[in-house]
């Protein structure tokens, strides 16, 4: 069974916790089956590896989140990367270009596609193998899974079918409409647009070269950033007339929102926070230091980390984007394949961070040619390599990389370091990198 799992998209929705490269689905908030905290993107993999049948899983991400998806999943995992963010349905021809000629998969195959942020059981994965199923007979070009509606949403796209079956032809797709209009969809019998898609590969790549001009793998990846920004709804779907939906009525709910996420928090508060007793349906979510209190609030997310602070009622937890799309800001979580970084602080010409690095892991091999750069050794123990010579560090040591300075570092227990940075390009332009292997065999 072939899946492509979309794990690329930006995480304005669920701000100030999320950002083009900390999205939604890297944001620990669950737990998971070791009682550990787990991620979006953690838990539908794992579900996925978990369905009993064979399944190849190749996880669709953008290029700033390719170090996120490692440090997650393990490096182990199948990524095909998209050099720019372009929305779903360059996403999806990638991928399946990437299939097709780059993992070896016959073109006559089918694949489903389905994104990584819905909560669902394992009835949601076996109706994903029916799915297949249906798209291996070709008696549509695509099937979709319309999920059965529980209430009259507006935060949802909309399918409505030409019938009642399990199995039916799509007579036209809505757009997220008013309450009232829901009200009338469900009425009617419309399901919501899951984003679960079933189709061949060879009818993908055909309508990739219509549309786009290319559909080998290198080609695609080539002109990626030509190509225009546009959803796979809108490119393909509704204009297919050669369509089915599935209708699925188990559990799921999307995670887009601070409203749909907050029910599924398995505890109220996560980070330093208090709830007094005459508050309810409150949920804090702090990655900061600083405490929060609530008192006396109903039905409110407070969320607070680096970025900035959210207090919002939850149902209008949903109009967010508008607001974070007129912030200027710079990222300041970064998470890595080998731990995670964090800015503490930024100015003219110098900027201060604070590095974990995860036992075993190692740096980049890498220099910088336009600034300097200082570590602070503030807890663990590790090696360094500057410029090919290996030294021991520990808590409060300070090591010095100037300008040209080839480095790298190893946690031999959990390092922490800060990070200062001092120079005219603070950027990742400047970083070259060098052989890790070469560097750790000679040191």
């Amino acid at each position: 069974m072939n899946i492509i799992l979309l794990s690329g998209g930006s995480g304005k929705r669920l701000w100030p916790l999320s950002n083009d490269v900390r999205s939604k689905q890297f944001l620990q908030l669950f737990k998971g089956r070791d009682g550990n905290s787990e991620s979006m993107l953690q838990r539908v993999y794992r579900q996925l590896n978990n369905i009993g049948i064979q399944t190849n899983v190749t996880v669709a991400t953008s290029k700033k989140q390719v170090s996120a998806t490692y440090a997650q999943l393990g490096n182990d995992v199948d990524l095909c990367v998209e050099p720019c963010r372009k929305d779903t349905f360059p996403a999806i021809v990638l991928s399946a270009a990437y299939l097709v000629d780059v993992k070896g998969v016959k073109p006559t195959e089918a694949v489903v596609v389905c994104p990584v942020d819905p909560l669902v059981t394992s009835e949601y994965f076996r109706s994903l193998i029916a799915l297949q199923y249906q798209a291996d007979l070709e008696m549509a070009n695509i099937v979709l899974m319309g999920i059965v509606p529980t209430f009259p949403s507006e935060e949802y796209g909309y399918i409505l079918p030409e019938g009642v079956k399990k199995l039916s032809a799509v007579k036209l797709f809505k757009e997220k409409p008013t309450k009232a209009m829901a009200e009338q969809y469900i009425e009617d019998g419309a399901l919501w647009n899951s984003g679960v898609f079933a189709f061949k590969l060879q009818y993908i790549l055909r309508i990739a070269k219509e549309l786009l001009g290319y559909s080998k793998y290198d080609e695609l990846l080539a002109h990626y950033n030509e190509f225009e920004e546009v959803s796979f709804d809108y490119a393909v779907a509704e204009k297919e007339r050669s369509i089915q939906v599935m209708r699925f009525g188990g559990q799921w709910m999307d995670m887009g929102s601070w409203n749909t996420l907050s029910e599924a928090m398995s505890v109220p508060i996560i980070g330093n926070g208090v709830i007094d007793e005459t508050s309810t349906g409150v949920q804090i979510v702090n990655e900061t230091d600083m405490p929060i209190l609530a008192m006396g609030l109903h039905d409110v997310v407070i969320s607070a980390s680096p970025e900035g602070i959210l207090v919002t009622d939850k149902e209008m937890s949903t109009c967010i984007k508008p607001f974070v799309d007129e912030f200027a800001k710079q990222e300041k979580i970064h998470e890595k394949n080998w731990g995670s970084v964090k800015v503490l602080d930024i100015e003219n010409g110098s900027q201060t961070m604070k590095v974990t690095l995860n036992r075993g892991q190692t740096m980049d091999y890498h220099c910088h040619m336009r600034r300097d750069e200082y570590w602070i050794v503030i807890s663990g123990e590790g090696q360094v390599i500057l410029d090919g010579k290996r030294s021991n560090v520990k808590m409060g040591d300070v090591i010095t990389m100037k300008v040209g300075c080839k480095h790298t570092i190893t946690a031999i227990k959990e390092l922490k370091l800060i990070e200062i940075q001092l120079g005219e390009d603070l950027g990742s332009n400047d970083k070259q990198k060098f052989d890790l292997a070469s560097a750790m065999n000679n040191a």
